[in-house]
């Protein structure tokens, strides 16, 4: 391979090969919604819905605009509001905290586990005390399944017994923890399907999963403003949460070939691990657990990391951050509590993780090529 060629640019997550692959099959399924012209609840979302709770074995699957919006209308739905704690990881994106805030709750912050990213649940049990001093109310937890990997929900369970549990699986859709899928384990689960998950639509897109039919049926007159049985009677205060027909047709092509994707994305991260394990910390799934790998993401010695990251920008491979600022630390977030103790694996985390290119169609050679690059960089540390 030339010099030319060893430095062209390659993406961080690759939807154009997925799009390429689909080809016709997209084409025709937005096609057909262009023509029965029924953009709103057309009947690709009710087959979407199904298929989707299908796939993970769930009584329902309620579609709606965003993963955010999915567990905003979850809390909705359990009326969690002032006076309300509500426990979620630091490190972990903003939407898990912001919708706790758009209720009128109080997040709490909780640290995370050194091994797996995801929710610590010896801290969660600390945060009970923190609620009880602040005086509010401990109603719910949202463990995340970040980059795909399912947090402990036995051991966050056992914590934390008389919590509701909403799982924020936006990024691990497909995953599996001790032989039950995600969607199964947590009474309530919210899945994005932005373009860049593993399972991702043409914009944004999500989904409550829940076998509670009287949860479904809740969040079904919430996303479409708190509809009674006549749409002008609207028997509570709702939003605009809808999933787009379109989006709907987009994600019933996609789930086709999604448990090959994820076969293909675990293959790509096993060979990370076999190229890299002996020069940075690789992430571990625990055994009985899968992870669709929503990202591969290392771990560098403090220092270590902008020079990496240079040096392959340089070579043309793309890495990002998740997450530079773990939330108690971002300006919005600031004023809200944290877990006595602090948030020590949180913030370690911040200054140490580094995400590599992940997505279905990394072949072999562009994929020797990042792992060449990584432990170079290292060298010349």
């Amino acid at each position: 391979m030339n010099q030319h060629a060893r430095l062209d640019p390659i993406p961080f997550i690759d939807v154009a090969a997925q799009r390429r692959r689909l080809g016709r099959n997209i084409d025709d399924a937005i096609a057909r919604v262009l023509a029965h012209c029924q953009f709103i609840m057309g009947p690709e979302v009710l087959a979407c819905e199904a298929q989707l709770a299908a796939f993970c074995g769930a009584r329902h699957a309620v579609s709606c605009a965003s993963g955010t919006d999915a567990l905003l209308l979850v809390l909705m739905a359990k009326g969690i509001g002032p006076g309300d704690a509500v426990f979620c990881p630091a490190f972990t994106f903003c939407a898990t905290a912001e919708v706790v805030v758009l209720t009128g709750a109080t997040p709490i912050f909780v640290d995370v586990e050194e091994a797996s990213f995801n929710l610590d649940p010896s801290s969660l049990a600390r945060a009970l005390d923190t609620a009880g001093r602040l005086g509010l109310r401990a109603r719910a937890v949202i463990p995340v399944d970040l980059f795909g990997l399912p947090a402990d929900h036995d051991s966050i369970a056992a914590a934390a017994p008389d919590l509701f549990i909403l799982d924020d699986a936006a990024q691990a859709f497909g995953a599996i923890y001790r032989g039950r899928k995600v969607g199964t384990l947590a009474p309530a689960t919210a899945a994005s399907f932005f373009p860049a998950k593993p399972l991702g639509c043409f914009g944004d897109g999500g989904a409550v999963l829940t076998d509670d039919d009287a949860l479904a049926d809740l969040i079904k007159s919430l996303r479409v403003h708190g509809q009674g049985t006549d749409r002008y009677d609207n028997v509570r205060i709702g939003l605009t949460g809808r999933l787009d027909t379109i989006q709907a047709a987009v994600l019933i092509e996609k789930l086709k070939i999604f448990p090959e994707e994820i076969a293909a994305r675990d293959r790509i991260a096993r060979r990370y691990a076999a190229g890299l394990a002996d020069v940075v910390e690789v992430p571990q799934v625990p055994p009985g657990s899968t992870s669709v790998w929503a990202q591969y993401t290392i771990r560098l010695a403090p220092g270590r990391r902008d020079a990496v990251a240079a040096a392959l920008k340089g070579q043309g491979i793309p890495t990002a951050i998740y997450y530079p600022k773990p939330l108690h630390r971002q300006e919005a977030y600031r004023h809200y509590p944290v877990v006595e103790g602090g948030l020590p694996v949180s913030e370690r985390l911040a200054d140490e993780v580094l995400s590599l290119p992940m997505h279905a169609y990394l072949d072999e050679a562009v994929q020797d090529r990042i792992v060449d690059a990584v432990r170079i960089a290292l060298k010349r540390g």
